[in-house]
């Protein structure tokens, strides 16, 4: 029979109650049990383990040596755990332990690297395991704790929260303006040298949108790439309009050194930049922590955008 075999569990608890309390009817009281069935299960484990373990007489019970020994073992296996249940609501509360998170590789390093820096030194206890990928994880099957999605989302299996909305914006170095002439409208660009991001779903149309306008524009250029930061360095140079996350180059037009194209335009990608975790149920200590930890700090909206 398990040792915690739900049976055996409730023999061994009224062993103790009977010590502790010193009749049947107080330990019935104080397991909500008639004292008949206290009786019943006594006899049951004193038959189980062929020994008698208390004597009994109208007035008293009196604890045989047996008895006493395995009050003593029971008391203490119970003493632990009780200390084991205690350690483990501790651990929910205090924030400590490991946290799995899985960071978009160019918007992670730029923007989430410092921050989770400041999380790490806030909380000493906790020990972050990074993974820094534009590669979608199975945040379930490879076990991570959360990650950053950047985009729509479509694995309904996390539960999702969203930290601000995503921006695709066009921009070009002011040289590059200066050489070449300034689009005024959507249908200008097809006569530019546009650089292409190929993880771009509708590449290579740029489909962008003004209020309730929606305009698309079949684009093309001397350079593609399925990484962003190389676009961004060839539109600094000069080579041609670059479309991207406003995360990714509000450095660059905070400094000057790209400037926004047709400023009332934006690709029309209705996403975010969401946290996501496996389930908001049963979240450990560390997980509650960072998320209110990144919640914060894009509370006043996007750092980039600041």
């Amino acid at each position: 029979m398990d040792a915690f075999d739900s049976r055996r569990a409730d023999e061994l608890a009224t062993l103790l109650a009977l010590h502790e309390q010193g009749s049947f009817a107080a330990a019935g009281r104080q397991l909500e049990r008639h004292p008949t069935v206290l009786s019943k299960r006594l006899s049951a484990l004193e038959a189980r383990l062929g020994i008698r373990l208390v004597e009994r007489s109208t007035r008293q019970l009196r604890f045989t040596d047996e008895g006493e020994r395995l009050v003593n073992k029971v008391g203490a296996a119970n003493r632990l755990i009780a200390e084991a249940e205690q350690e483990a609501a501790e651990g929910a509360a205090t924030v400590r332990g490991r946290l799995r998170l899985a960071l978009p590789a160019a918007m992670g390093r730029r923007w989430l690297s410092g921050m989770l820096a400041e999380f790490v030194l806030a909380y000493p206890q906790v020990v972050v395991d990074v993974e820094y990928a534009d590669r979608f994880v199975d945040l379930i099957g490879e076990g991570f704790d959360a990650a950053i999605r950047i985009g729509e989302l479509a694995d309904n299996r996390l539960v999702a929260s969203k930290l601000c909305e995503h921006l695709r914006i066009l921009c070009a170095s002011p040289e590059y303006l200066a050489r070449h002439g300034v689009p005024v409208q959507p249908e200008d660009l097809s006569a530019h040298n546009c650089l292409g991001f190929s993880g771009l779903r509708s590449f290579p149309e740029w489909r962008l949108m003004s209020g309730g306008q929606h305009v698309s524009v079949k684009v093309a250029g001397s350079l593609r790439s399925n990484d962003n930061e190389a676009l961004l360095e060839a539109a600094r140079r000069g080579v041609g309009i670059l479309a991207g996350g406003d995360w990714l180059m509000g450095d660059d037009l905070a400094s000057g050194r790209l400037t926004r194209v047709l400023p009332a335009w934006q690709l029309d990608v209705a996403a975010g930049i969401y946290l996501v975790r496996p389930s908001a149920r049963l979240n450990s200590a560390a997980l509650g922590a960072f998320k209110a930890w990144l919640e914060a700090r894009f509370e006043s909206g996007a750092p980039w955008r600041r």
